[in-house]
């Protein structure tokens, strides 16, 4: 039997009661058990019953089994596939940035057959290129892929910075950049980057931006230099979404930017280096050091048209954010799974105790438990807001989840290194390169500051409203007390 008709008829025993049973209760292991409550979706031992019951109603049919259909696939290809996927890319430091890895390649194959493809491209936004998933839905995937790394997301087309490249190109691109660049990537044969960060400048204020665009005749010059672009050391890194200044005389800050397509192979595209993070590399995507020297494209690779470049990078980048906060969960829950496994091991007894009958070591898997489900709800809502009235809309949602998620998640997965000792910091556990990846959220699409003084900024717009009902309750109050012959003690 195939890898995809066992992948099917499990989800099958696990989505499908025979005959009436509706008082019956199905888990991943495809027993039977009674149950006064509805049947319960395996997702619910890899997140909580708490956060599933508040969801489940917005979920369709098709969403719930596409889920199941991504938790088997998980549990039974992908994560036995991390390790090989980690030998086979090569140590050697000129092959690593050549590689593409055999088996990340061979699961995108079964993936895409089981329709476990493109999941956070909602139809809803997209209706041409989308699938038929909620941002709500997705969310709730997304999760489960962060369990995998970065190879998990890789594994379904789901990773960063393709999605958010891809979603530019959807709303954004004409039919011919379209054709020639989003079609590829959601095919998962191509790969791309988004250059936005310099070297020079403060990039997290997006007008500082200092790479040129000119246009001379039917072409447009680039010249720029800029680090940290995700995904620019990939083999199969076709095309870069290069933002740079094209109106720098434009009275509005917000109106000096474009963004425009380069091929990665044009002349004048010089990959520098890779940067580190803590020491990982991240191949064979890398996140590089570029310089655009003299680089000419097309007039007709720009995207949307001049001066729309700021209006593009917050459309791409509020989704961009919760996907992340999204896969933060699921790394943050794999790490106290990993925790409560080491701290239950009965090898791995110090002074005759169990780990977790030291210490504050119950305590500590208490605080990860609740700082996972107070997060989770957060990015639930934003994804829900985003549903409703698309990113622009649900700024404050994103915000909040963007500076308290990525933090909860550091918080557990030390917490989790902590009960392996040593081993925790090293290869051999997924949990430091998971802290490490987690860290750079707190700077990536915008760091921390800058989304607590957007929120802290938002909620005072609040305080004249609060003050003035405030002022009328008290003018009521003033009038009962009068009428009731009480005197008011300043």
């Amino acid at each position: 039997m195939s890898a995809h008709s066992k992948c099917e008829e499990r989800v099958t025993r696990i989505l499908i009661k025979p005959g009436s049973a509706s008082g019956c209760r199905y888990h991943r292991s495809g027993i039977l058990h009674l149950s006064s409550t509805m049947s319960t979706h395996p997702v619910v031992e890899l997140t909580s019953e708490a956060s599933w019951a508040m969801v489940e109603d917005k979920f369709s049919p098709y969403a719930k089994e596409t889920l199941a259909k991504l938790i088997e696939f998980m549990e039974s290809e992908i994560l036995p596939a991390i390790k090989v996927a980690h030998a086979q890319l090569p140590i050697d430091p000129n092959m690593r940035w050549k590689t593409v890895i055999p088996i990340i390649e061979e699961l995108k194959v079964k993936a895409k057959k089981l329709g476990l493809w493109n999941l956070f491209l909602s139809k809803a936004h997209y209706p041409e290129f989308g699938v038929s998933l909620t941002n709500l839905e997705y969310a709730v995937m997304a999760e489960i892929l962060g369990r995998g790394g970065h190879f998990a997301p890789q594994v379904v087309n789901c990773s960063a910075p393709d999605t958010g490249n891809m979603e530019v190109l959807a709303r954004y691109a004409n039919r011919e950049q379209q054709q020639k660049w989003l079609v590829p990537l959601l095919n998962g044969e191509i790969r791309s980057a988004f250059a936005m960060t310099e070297k020079h400048v403060a990039s997290s204020d997006a007008t500082n931006i200092r790479t040129s665009l000119r246009r001379e005749g039917d072409e447009i010059v680039i010249n720029g230099h800029k680090w940290w672009i995700s995904g620019a050391g990939d083999p199969r890194c076709k095309v870069h979404l290069v933002l740079g200044k094209s109106d720098p005389g434009n009275k509005s800050a917000y109106h000096q930017q474009s963004i425009v397509l380069v091929p990665a192979d044009t002349a004048g595209v010089k990959i520098i280096r890779p940067m580190k993070v803590f020491g990982y590399d991240d191949a064979p995507e890398g996140h590089c050091e570029i310089i655009y020297d003299n680089v000419r494209v097309p007039v007709g690779n720009l995207v949307l048209g001049w001066g729309k470049g700021f209006e593009i990078i917050q459309g791409r980048l509020g989704p961009g954010r919760i996907h992340h906060c999204m896969r933060s969960i699921g790394a943050a829950q794999y790490a106290l799974d990993t925790m409560l496994r080491r701290v239950t091991d009965p090898a791995k007894k110090t002074f005759g105790k169990y780990l977790y009958e030291h210490g504050t070591v119950v305590a500590d898997i208490a605080k990860s438990r609740a700082e996972i489900e107070g997060a989770r709800l957060l990015v639930l809502s934003a994804a829900l807001q985003i549903d409703k009235v698309k990113a622009k809309g649900a700024l404050k949602e994103i915000g909040i989840a963007k500076f308290v998620v990525p933090s909860m998640a550091l918080e557990v997965i030390d917490r989790a290194m902590q009960s392996f000792g040593a081993e925790g910091l090293s290869q051999d556990q997924e949990l430091a390169s998971a802290w490490a990846g987690l860290r750079t959220l707190r700077i990536a699409d915008g760091p921390d500051a800058v989304h607590i003084q957007q929120v802290g900024l938002k909620e005072l717009k609040r305080a004249p409203a609060l003050v003035q009902k405030d002022m009328e309750i008290k003018r009521k109050q003033a009038m009962l007390m009068e009428k009731a012959g009480v005197k008011a003690h300043l």
